[in-house]
C-alpha cells in the first residue's frame, strides 16, 4: 500500500542574480553556459553545479547548497508568513502550555494580538508551517 507523506522542513534559498557579490558568498567560479548566457559553478554534495541567473540557491541545514530552477520554485515552494512578536509570543506560550491551535484561535482577538494584516487562516497556516518574525525597525 501506498503511504502518502508531507514534507514539512523549511529551508534559506536566495535567487541568483549573477553579481560579483553573491559569486563571492558561495565561493562560486564563473562559467560561460553553452547558450552564451552567464552561469556559475557552485559547489553541492552532488559535485559541481551550473546555476543561472534567476535559479535559486537553497542552503540546509547542515550549511549544504542545491539548485532549485526559478520554475519549479515558485511551483513548489512559499514564502514563510511575516508575523509580530507579541504573536510568536502568543503561539509559543500556547504551544508550550500543550494547546492546541483551536484552543489558540478562539481566544485571540484584537486585544491579545493586533496583527491586523493577518487573518486567521494566516495566522493557522503560521502555526503549522512555520514563519518569521517581524525584525525591530531599531
Amino acid at each position: 500500500m501506498i503511504k502518502i507523506y508531507r514534507k514539512t522542513a523549511t529551508i534559506k534559498a536566495e535567487q541568483f542574480d549573477g553579481s560579483e557579490e553573491m559569486i563571492e558568498l558561495y565561493d562560486m567560479g564563473f562559467q560561460l553556459a553553452p547558450n552564451g548566457k552567464g552561469g556559475a559553478i557552485i559547489k553541492t554534495l552532488e559535485g559541481d553545479l551550473l546555476v543561472h541567473v534567476g535559479d535559486w540557491i537553497a542552503t540546509g541545514v547542515n550549511g549544504e547548497h542545491w539548485i532549485i530552477p526559478n520554475a519549479l520554485y515558485e511551483q513548489q515552494y512559499g514564502e514563510l508568513p511575516v508575523i509580530s512578536k507579541e504573536l510568536d509570543t502568543y503561539i509559543q506560550l500556547y504551544k508550550r502550555k500543550g494547546y492546541g491551535i483551536t484552543d489558540m484561535l478562539y481566544d485571540l482577538n484584537d486585544e491579545v494580538c493586533p496583527d491586523v494584516h493577518l487573518t486567521k487562516d494566516d495566522i493557522a497556516r503560521a502555526w503549522l508551517d512555520g514563519y518569521q518574525v517581524e525584525e525591530d525597525d531599531d
